[in-house]
C-alpha cells in the first residue's frame, strides 16, 4: 500500500468521524470503557450475591462517614480563617503561632495525627489537672472530626489567604478613610468578596476529606470503610469490598 492510499484512507476516515459531534463520541469512550469494565467483572468472576448480601452492613457505616466528614469541615473553616488572618497579621506571635501550626500539620502524615490524638492525648492525661483530664480521653468519632478538622485547617488557611489577599488594596484603604476600623473593614468588605474566590476549592477541599475519612477507621470507627475491610478480610473477599492490608 502506497503511502498516498494510506493518507486517502486517513482522510476518508476523518472525514467520516467530523461528521458527529463531540458529545457524540465521547458517549461512544463512555460505552467502550463500561463494556470493558462489564467484561473484567465477568472475567475476575465477582461473587455478587456475597456483594447484595453484604451491601446493606456495609451502606450502615454511611451516615457515620458523613457525620465525621461535616463535623471536620466545620471545624476546619473557621480554624482556616482564624489562621490566614494571623499569616497576614503584623503581629509576631499570631504569625508565628499560625506558621508553627501549618508547617506543624503539614509536615505529619494524617494517619499519625489521628493515632496521635486517639492514642496520645489520654497518656497526657495523667500530667493534667484531674478535672480536666476527661478532656484528654476521646472517643474514635471525637478523634477523627478533630483530626481531620486541625488538618485541612492548616491546608485551608493558604485558600483563605489567598481569598482574602485577592480583594484589591484599594477598597481596604476606601473603607478606612470613611472611618471604619480594620475588623470592620475584613468583616464588611474584604471577607464577603473573598468568599466567592474561597467557596470553590473549599468545596473539593470536603470532597476530599470525605475521602480521608477512610483512614478514622483505623481506630475502629464504625464508618464505611471500616465495615467494607471488614467484611472483606472476614471471608477472603477484597475484591468485592475494597480491604485493607490489615
Amino acid at each position: 500500500m502506497t503511502t498516498r492510499t494510506v493518507d486517502g484512507v486517513r482522510d476518508a476516515i476523518e472525514a467520516w468521524l467530523g461528521r458527529f459531534s463531540f458529545r457524540t463520541k465521547l458517549a461512544v469512550v463512555w460505552a467502550f470503557i463500561f463494556v470493558a469494565l462489564a467484561v473484567l467483572f465477568v472475567a475476575f468472576q465477582f461473587d455478587t450475591q456475597f456483594m447484595v448480601d453484604w451491601l446493606p452492613y456495609i451502606l450502615g457505616g454511611v451516615p457515620l462517614t458523613i457525620l465525621i466528614s461535616v463535623g471536620g469541615i466545620l471545624l476546619a473553616v473557621p480554624l482556616a480563617l482564624v489562621a490566614a488572618l494571623a499569616r497576614i497579621s503584623s503581629n509576631p506571635v499570631l504569625y508565628g503561632v499560625s506558621g508553627f501550626y501549618i508547617s506543624f500539620i503539614r509536615g505529619t502524615p494524617l494517619i499519625v495525627q489521628i493515632f496521635f490524638i486517639y492514642l496520645g492525648l489520654p497518656q497526657l492525661a495523667s500530667y493534667a489537672p484531674e478535672a480536666l483530664a476527661p478532656l484528654f480521653i476521646l472517643g474514635s468519632v471525637t478523634s477523627g472530626i478533630l483530626a481531620l478538622g486541625l488538618n485541612y485547617g492548616a491546608y485551608m488557611a493558604e485558600i483563605f489567604r489567598a481569598g482574602i489577599q485577592s480583594v484589591g488594596y484599594g477598597q481596604a484603604e476606601a473603607a478606612q478613610a470613611l472611618g471604619m476600623t480594620r475588623w470592620q473593614t475584613t468583616r464588611r468588605i474584604v471577607l464577603p468578596q473573598a468568599v466567592r474566590t474561597i467557596i470553590p476549592p473549599t468545596g473539593n477541599e470536603f470532597i476530599a476529606m470525605t475521602k480521608d475519612s477512610a483512614l478514622v477507621g483505623i481506630v475502629g470507627t464504625q464508618e464505611l470503610f471500616f465495615r467494607a475491610s471488614k467484611i472483606g478480610r472476614q471471608y477472603f473477599h477484597s475484591l468485592e469490598t475494597p480491604s485493607s492490608p490489615r
